[in-house]
């Protein structure tokens, strides 16, 4: 096998910068961490457990997992207004990687 030239490749042509895109953001791996401990998650719940996120902040990172497939919405039709969040499918499939980051941090960490 011949030796890759870098100057004939492109990072961003690659699996591992497609991935970077839609788990980069300061709170994203929180949000996917939290939903794959928990299941299903009520917004508040969320804020609260994480900490430290403002409202606006949380509710952008959660529209952007939703449109990039990772996050299901669920709104129910009631007063005060319920919403509650899960992982899709396509979102449970990254939990392989996330929890080889986990043992990582829990083999590694001080």
């Amino acid at each position: 096998m011949e030796p890759r030239c870098i100057s004939a490749e492109c990072l961003g042509e690659t699996g591992f910068s497609y991935t970077l895109s839609l788990i980069s953001g300061k709170y994203k791996m929180t949000v996917l961490y939290t939903l794959a401990e928990f299941g299903v998650v009520r917004f508040n719940e969320m804020k609260r457990y994480i900490g430290g996120v403002s409202f606006k902040t949380l509710s952008v990172t959660l529209k952007e997992l939703e449109g990039d497939g990772l996050v299901h919405r669920e709104e129910y039709p009631q007063v005060p207004p319920k919403v509650e969040y899960s992982l899709t499918e396509r979102g449970r499939s990254l939990m392989p990687i996330l929890d080889g980051m986990c043992e990582w941090g829990e083999r590694n960490r001080g």
